[in-house]
């Protein structure tokens, strides 16, 4: 008999119907995922800034005289909001629905902020359960 091929070497497999995620058929299978926080550059938290200065230069031009300091107010709280150690998700939540309802005009550049990718990659950095919860109130703008 050869070496390299002993007997049971052979492996067989039918796999059909409705099937879904990982299948491994083998001898001595070894499989070895890697899952971990995305990584965050420096360049993404200096893109993620030049937003909220832009979103701030925006406010002072458009907002009314009357709005002006609690929607730069609300800018900074989500600046706190999406750059702590875990995302503030309550607090994005609110400033963007302060903006909808006080300056709609402004509201797409700071649901731009919310959903944008970088913030993503902070929210997922938290952790699952976190990462869930933003999917679940802001995945279906």
């Amino acid at each position: 008999m050869n070496e390299d091929k002993k007997s049971g070497d052979v492996i067989n497999a039918n796999i059909s119907g409705d099937v879904s995620g990982q299948v491994a058929v083998g001898k001595d299978i070894k499989q070895v995922q890697n899952v971990g926080a995305p990584s965050i550059t420096e360049a993404d938290l200096l893109a993620l800034r030049q937003m909220l200065t832009d979103l701030k230069a925006q406010v002072e031009k458009e907002a009314p005289t009357d709005k002006k300091d609690a929607a730069l107010e609300r800018v900074k709280e989500l600046e706190e909001a999406v750059t702590a150690k875990e995302p503030d998700l309550t607090t994005m939540e609110y400033v963007k629905r302060w903006f909808v309802k006080n300056l709609p005009g402004l509201a797409g550049t700071v649901t731009g902020i919310v959903i944008h990718p970088i913030v993503g990659k902070l929210v997922g950095a938290a952790g699952d359960i976190v990462a869930s919860e933003f999917r679940r109130r802001f995945g279906k703008e």
